[in-house]
């Protein structure tokens, strides 16, 4: 992040300009927009910050489509669906944007058709400043700029989504205020900061895609600079990475696992998850065994690993097939932090006949699988990898000598837990429509 510290000029000398470019036509594919803006302002000044609207950069590089609905557009355009209600759509774009709609458009265009968002806005932003260099001979900054809903807020306002010679952000963070307290998280979004002033004077409907901020040279580079990229959260610090949409798909089984430590604090968050799962009789079956000792995990595993061999031998598995078999459970051993998710009937009725005795129970199991699939899913919420895995259920009483475990806890699977490797596999397709019977 560039570090310029405002205050370059005391404010009381400091003359801001913000105006519309009038003239430009309407944009077609194979205009250039750098052109257009020249000869629309042929006195722009050196430190000069153009903010054009990102659909003329669009049209003039043939990011228009005819004969194609809105909605299959977005379909296209969506790299992730962050959240859906009824035909509003949150998308996360190719380019990392979370926007409404992927950023395709339907106003200010031709009926029949929509615009899509530049393929590489910094290259769309880089192109136009170029061109205004080669020829007005001035060295100006550019953003690109589209609209954006916010979290927490109504109504929307223009972001930068391409950027050339423009300051991103400014890191205050490790400087100090005037009172002496340290910046910790202070990093001002400036690039967006002047497509959304820019936006005061060019208007929604006014025909106006480009304007000039002119008194904040200080803001300009003498390269392209680093673009875009340096306002997009990566997906590791984005505290709202998940949308109600995908939040469930997050959940993935994560069979390899990095060096890197897990935080226990992470994990019992996904255990406050697991026991907000509804259960019978207002009761709360669930009982979550965290493994966090390198040795506890090892021994457990160990004594499982016998048991297991055991059955099998006495199964009649010849000792190839047993060798193949038990190398299954590696993935509990690569992992660097386990749980092991427990059943607890307390509170369970006790009826006269076995049938009901034995649906009592399956209502116990259901209701501790819905707590492990809530913990599951708030671990991938966490960034954290897991694969749940059936080995503990197999050899009960061995788990619970190990662990010290109450009689009436019955162990259901572990859980493998860390940060993933490397991104896992694509789900395997799979349609609603195969899984439901209407009647």
């Amino acid at each position: 992040m560039s570090r310029i510290r405002r205050g370059l000029q005391e404010p009381a000398d400091m003359r801001l300009e913000i105006f519309p470019v009038p003239g430009i036509p309407e944009v077609r594919e194979g205009d250039d927009v750098g052109e257009l803006i020249a000869t629309a302002m042929p006195d722009l000044r050196d430190g000069d910050i153009l903010v054009v609207t990102s659909k003329i950069s669009s049209k003039a590089e043939g990011r228009v489509l005819r004969g194609v609905s809105r909605a299959e557009a977005v379909g296209a355009e969506t790299r992730r669906v962050v959240a859906r209600r009824g035909e509003t759509v949150i998308a996360e774009t190719a380019h990392g944007f979370v926007m409404a709609a992927a950023g395709v458009d339907a106003s200010n265009t031709r009926p029949g058709t929509v615009v899509l968002l530049p393929a590489d806005p910094d290259a769309s932003a880089s192109a136009v400043r170029a061109r205004v260099r080669e020829l007005l001979g001035v060295s100006v900054g550019v953003v690109v700029s589209d609209t954006f809903g916010r979290p927490w807020r109504n109504g929307q306002t223009d972001m930068a989504v391409g950027l050339a010679g423009v300051t991103p952000a400014l890191d205050y963070r490790g400087m100090s205020d005037d009172h002496g307290n340290a910046l910790e998280v202070t990093l001002t979004a400036v690039a967006d900061e002047f497509a959304a002033a820019a936006d005061l004077v060019k208007g929604k409907v006014a025909q106006t895609p480009v304007a000039v901020i002119r008194g904040l040279a200080e803001y300009t580079t003498e390269d392209d600079g680093p673009g875009v990229g340096e306002l997009l959260r990566p997906s590791a610090d984005d505290m709202f990475r998940y949308g109600s949409r995908d939040v469930l798909f997050a959940r993935r089984t994560v069979r390899e696992f990095s060096a890197e430590p897990v935080d226990g604090a992470k994990v019992r968050r996904a255990v406050d998850a697991a026991i907000a799962a509804p259960a019978p009789h207002h009761t709360t079956p669930w009982r979550f065994v965290l493994l966090e000792s390198a040795g506890t995990r090892e021994k457990l595993l160990d004594a499982m690993r016998e048991a297991w061999i055991a059955d099998l031998r006495g199964d009649g598995f010849s000792e190839e097939s047993i060798v193949k078999r038990v190398r299954r459970g590696d993935v509990l051993r690569a992992a660097p932090y386990l749980a092991v998710p427990c059943l607890a009937m307390d509170g369970s009725h006790t009826y006269r006949d076995d049938r009901r005795n034995a649906a009592e129970r399956e209502m116990f199991v259901v209701a501790t699988g819905a707590g492990v699939q809530n913990f599951l899913v708030q671990l991938a919420v966490e960034g954290l990898g897991s694969a749940w895995v059936s080995s503990t259920m197999f050899c009960r009483d061995v788990v619970r000598e190990v662990l010290d475990l109450p009689a009436g806890w019955d162990p259901m699977g572990a859980v493998a837990i860390g940060h993933p490797a490397a991104p896992p596999r694509d789900r395997a397709p799979r349609r609603a429509e195969d899984f439901v019977v209407v009647r």
